[in-house]
């Protein structure tokens, strides 16, 4: 198990209720793959929610992934408040 403050060197991934080291192409194929059961689900199932303390550059590319890539408007952000 590792220290609560030890920094990560590895991708960890969820098997059952534990985490465990997996490779980087472990670990990106399992995001990809939950990105695109969400996708699959329809608009309604992604959502997007950006920050303040971002760039504008970041919270740009997040609402263009929301879009262009998810399919959702599904975007907030902290800024309108």
């Amino acid at each position: 198990m590792r220290q609560r403050y030890e920094r990560l060197t590895t991708p960890l991934v969820r098997d059952g209720a534990a985490l465990r080291d997996a490779t980087w192409d472990e670990a990106l194929e399992r995001a990809a793959t939950g990105l695109r059961a969400a996708r699959a689900k329809g608009p309604q199932a992604f959502g997007v929610f950006s920050c303040s303390k971002a760039t504008n550059e970041v919270n740009f590319l997040a609402s263009r992934f929301a879009r262009e890539v998810m399919g959702t408007n599904n975007i907030d952000s902290c800024n309108r408040t």
